[in-house]
């Protein structure tokens, strides 16, 4: 198998940025804030966690980050999963764009999420992952798990 030149730069690839209008026009001020991450899990789990994190950045005045990080397959080259990156990327903008409050996008390639999340989030950071909850592990509640166990401040947002 070729080895792929992208995957000795890291185990992600940052691929696609994006911010609603909301948060291009909040005021950003020159007072340090802190971050609320957001792990993409699934359209109806993310959408719980934002609006979790939305109430939690009113209370502590910070900003709330999505990170998706897509995992592409070894048998392909990270730059070229087998989704379109602009497919991803739309919808990315179009999760963003039904929020009314600001928010910033992050679309990271990556061989393993876990992986690339430890990377990607700063020590000790506050994050937000949504999904429902099973007797057994679920996707949502081992990425729960896997961040805990890093030391990360994990809150769970339960769909019913």
């Amino acid at each position: 198998m070729e080895s792929d030149p992208v995957d000795a730069n890291g185990p992600a690839l940052p691929a696609y940025h994006c911010a609603n209008d909301d948060l291009r026009q909040a005021d950003l001020g020159d007072e340090p804030r802190m971050d609320i991450i957001v792990v993409f899990t699934d359209e109806a789990g993310t959408r719980a966690a934002l609006q979790m994190a939305y109430a939690l950045s009113r209370k502590l005045r910070a900003y709330i980050r999505l990170f998706v990080p897509y995992e592409v397959p070894y048998t392909l080259p990270l730059h070229k999963p087998g989704v379109a990156v602009e497919f991803l990327a739309g919808q990315i903008r179009d999760l963003i764009s039904t929020v009314s409050f600001g928010i910033e996008g992050h679309l990271h390639l990556c061989r393993d999420k876990r992986r690339a999340l430890r990377l990607l989030l700063t020590p000790h950071s506050l994050v937000v992952v949504g999904g429902k909850k099973r007797w057994w592990q679920t996707s949502a509640q081992e990425i729960e798990r896997s961040l805990r166990d890093d030391g990360h401040q994990v809150i769970f947002a339960q769909l019913r």
